[in-house]
């Protein structure tokens, strides 16, 4: 059995941090890209931003210089810190994680049960 579970979403208000983690468990032999989604409701699901097996990474362009995402493969976590958080980051934060199961196996993408994330006045 393979899972990612996220953590770290609340209420906060504007200007505030929030640091999100997801954490994969299960037999792992190795993990790829990891990803931060969002929705909102009524809204089309977007990607926050990408962390490549190399440390490389991409954003959003609205996140840019606010969010930073990282990951931990000793302890197969990825995580997002956001900063300066604004009405607009309101979502459910889903992590999106390309794992392999089996050893010399194909990779699969995973997905989290998601985290909501709420900022308010």
């Amino acid at each position: 059995q393979v899972q990612l579970v996220e953590s770290g979403g609340g209420l906060v208000q504007p200007g505030g941090s929030l640091r999100l983690s997801c954490t994969a468990s299960g037999s792992i032999f190795g993990i790829g890209i990891m990803n931060w989604y969002r929705q909102a409701p009524g809204k089309e699901r977007e990607l926050v931003a990408v962390i490549d097996s190399d440390g490389g990474t991409d954003y959003l362009d609205s996140v840019k210089g606010r969010f930073a995402i990282s990951r931990d493969d000793a302890k197969k976590m990825v995580y997002l810190q956001m900063n300066s958080l604004k009405l607009e980051d309101t979502a459910v934060y889903q992590c999106h994680a390309q794992l392999r199961v089996a050893f010399g196996g194909r990779y699969f993408y995973y997905w989290g049960q998601g985290t909501q994330v709420t900022v308010s006045s």
